[in-house]
């Protein structure tokens, strides 16, 4: 049996449960912001090339041995100009929102770290490094989630209580919960929060999302404009809003400062806050908060897949 967490295939199936949410809300609506800039693949940095992933230029390749200044500012865009545009949205209409935050990023925009503490934002670790963890030792991810957490307390004012690397190992869901993680969202494989077991304990998955979010405005195949993005995030919180008249539903939009944060991307970002805003049976929260309920009102129960 290969190493690693069990495949199910059948989940809730037929019948999920009956999620409950607080005020009899269909919806749960969990928004992500990912900061990563500053952490990413960079020459300066000891790597070996600049990152290329969700840059405003698709399908460019790394340059082995050379920094492409370009490719950087793209970056910095996110944390200098980005941040703070969705950081506006954000508080100017009193949404809660989940950061998924890189350590290092963190610490060089410290500034930026202190205004997500003042907002009241769930701030969880990302990663000490915007990287693939896949081939890290093993030793060196234990070291960088416990360091991430300690920079996001001490940065924040908090201490994390859920992990998300993104481009994960094997590893990554034990070290998390050895760490402390109340849940983790490495995983995007359903609409509601569900139990694995790690080292033989429940541990809690809420599930994240890679189609409502804003990352495919960097693929090929992605929104060619921010009424691309709006419409999909529309359809996608109509469609789980219906269905959650029977069996409540969990929503996950993700969002990266250099990709929304540009101006015209920010108006359709605004347009949907404003959409949902209409619907008053929906909860709109931190993960910290499901994964809290969740625990509380769907304990777990029998014997659970290994996760």
């Amino acid at each position: 049996m290969a190493d690693g967490p069990d495949r199910d295939f059948v989940g809730y199936g037929e019948h999920p449960p009956y999620a409950q949410w607080p005020g009899g809300a269909r919806l749960a609506l969990s928004f992500v912001l990912n900061v990563e800039e500053g952490a990413e693949y960079a020459i300066p940095d000891g790597d070996d090339h600049s990152e290329t992933m969700t840059l405003e230029v698709v399908g460019v390749h790394p340059v082995p041995g050379r920094r492409v200044l370009h490719f950087e500012s793209m970056y910095e865009y996110g944390s200098r100009a980005g941040f703070w545009r969705v950081h506006r949205l954000f508080s100017e209409r009193g949404l809660p929102l989940t950061v998924f935050a890189v350590g290092q990023a963190l610490e060089r925009n410290p500034e930026a770290a202190a205004a997500m503490g003042r907002a009241g934002w769930e701030v969880i670790g990302h990663g000490w490094r915007w990287i693939d963890y896949g081939d890290v030792p093993e030793e060196v991810e234990r070291a960088d989630i416990r360091r991430t957490n300690e920079t996001i307390e001490r940065l924040c004012g908090q201490r994390p209580v859920g992990w998300f690397t993104g481009r994960a190992s094997l590893a990554t869901r034990r070290l998390a919960v050895a760490e402390g993680a109340l849940y983790d969202s490495d995983s995007f494989a359903d609409d509601l929060p569900y139990w694995v077991a790690v080292e033989g304990k429940p541990h809690l998955v809420v599930p994240y999302s890679l189609d409502a979010n804003d990352v495919k405005f960097a693929l090929a195949n992605g929104w060619a404009s921010g009424d691309d993005f709006t419409a999909y995030l529309v359809n996608t919180f109509e469609q789980l809003y219906e269905e959650g008249a029977r069996t409540p539903r969990l929503m996950s939009v993700g969002l990266h400062s250099r990709m929304i944060g540009r101006p015209g991307r920010a108006r359709s970002l605004a347009r949907f806050l404003d959409h949902v805003r209409g619907f008053p049976d929906v909860w709109v929260t931190t993960r910290a908060e499901i994964a809290r309920h969740w625990s509380e009102t769907h304990p777990p129960q029998g014997k659970l897949p290994a996760g």
